[in-house]
């Protein structure tokens, strides 16, 4: 920790230039270098970083001008992220990555075409059963889109976890399934499917919990609505 000495060009110091920290202990600065960790990331991270990746340098790779549609349209769109105050909104870029991750999840991967955001129609999600099929889980619920001639246009994205019953949702051992079929007429089911549950969930129980947070994928656009926390509590079937 080498003491910093004020000079003729620099009275104090406080932040990073270069390799270099200055910072403060006890009313004296003081220097160091600057650490840069290798980010570690686990492969689901590093497989999520890819498609940034691709996203980032497929909105390289458009024209200007349809940059420029992207910017139009996502002028009336909302972040799903607070300040909730209807006055912020999202870049064209921001719209062009949202929908191309959203295409990736369904399995149909390309460059997306500036589409306008369609408001999504309200949904609920009705807890079914679950069941195991060999090393699997398969989580089963009844499906609500109203107000829509055609809920297939939509598919349901959960992230989820597996704890003992009264558990606490944890962020960080949360993994997004999607579900198995597009969404039905109301009523009806859909299913999604969690391989090897038990070396998932770290847990070997009659009784579980299931924490969700779950959201609409439109099939049309690649766009997603606000998330949906909830949880289930079920006996294995």
């Amino acid at each position: 920790m080498p003491r910093y000495y004020p000079n003729i060009l620099f009275s104090d110091g406080f932040g990073s230039a270069g390799d270099t920290t200055w910072y403060h202990r006890d009313g004296k600065c003081y220097t160091r270098k600057k650490c840069k960790p290798v980010f570690p990331g686990t492969p689901g991270q590093m497989v999520q970083a890819s498609v940034h990746q691709r996203a980032m340098a497929a909105w390289r790779s458009i024209p200007h001008q349809t940059q420029l549609l992207w910017n139009d349209l996502a002028e009336k769109v909302e972040p799903h992220r607070p300040p909730f105050d209807h006055k912020a909104y999202i870049s064209g870029n921001n719209l062009f990555v949202s929908a191309y991750h959203g295409f990736v999840t369904l399995g149909n991967e390309h460059v997306p075409e500036p589409q306008a955001f369609v408001k999504f129609p309200p949904y609920a999600l009705e807890f079914v059963s679950g069941a195991v099929d060999g090393d699997d889980l398969r989580l089963t619920f009844r499906c609500f889109v109203c107000g829509v001639d055609h809920p297939d246009r939509y598919r349901v994205l959960n992230r989820m976890h597996l704890t003992s019953p009264g558990g606490c949702i944890n962020p960080g051992k949360m993994r997004n399934f999607l579900a198995l079929q597009d969404c039905p007429a109301p009523g009806g089911v859909i299913d999604f499917v969690i391989p090897d549950y038990k070396n998932f969930s770290h847990l070997d129980l009659h009784r579980y919990q299931i924490n969700c947070r779950h959201r609409l994928l439109d099939n049309v656009t690649g766009y997603r609505n606000q998330l949906i926390q909830e949880s289930f509590q079920f006996d294995l079937l």
